[in-house]
């Protein structure tokens, strides 16, 4: 009797087990948990102190490369008014007639590719 009783417990308890994980489904999803405000304040917290080092590094970074993106200072000496040589020595560009658009004036458009079969 011993042996059959064991052999019938098994089945039970897989049953009784399921029964279970059914019943704790339906609770869970009648009764959800409110979220937590921890998590939502832990996320305000790591945010805050992801933009205060972000802040940190760009002003550390401005007060190293800031001089190089200052305007020049007053006692460079003034250059030329005009053009580079190296760019004044070229002709200028004959401007383009108003009738004309401005991409490839003077092309037909392409033909379209081949399809290429796999």
């Amino acid at each position: 009797m011993g042996d059959v009783l064991l052999a019938l417990s098994i089945p039970v308890l897989v049953f009784g087990g399921g029964i279970y994980a059914a019943c704790d489904c339906w609770w869970r999803r009648r009764h959800p948990a409110p979220p937590s405000p921890y998590t939502h304040r832990a996320a305000r917290l790591a945010e805050q102190d992801m933009l205060l080092l972000a802040e940190e590094i760009l002003d550390d970074a401005y007060a190293a490369l800031g001089p190089l993106y200052d305007a020049p200072a007053a006692s460079s000496a003034p250059g030329p008014a005009g053009p580079p040589a190296a760019l004044s020595s070229r002709s200028p560009r004959p401007s383009r007639p108003a009738s004309r658009p401005a991409s490839t004036p003077d092309r037909a458009p392409s033909p379209p590719a081949a399809v290429r079969k796999p």
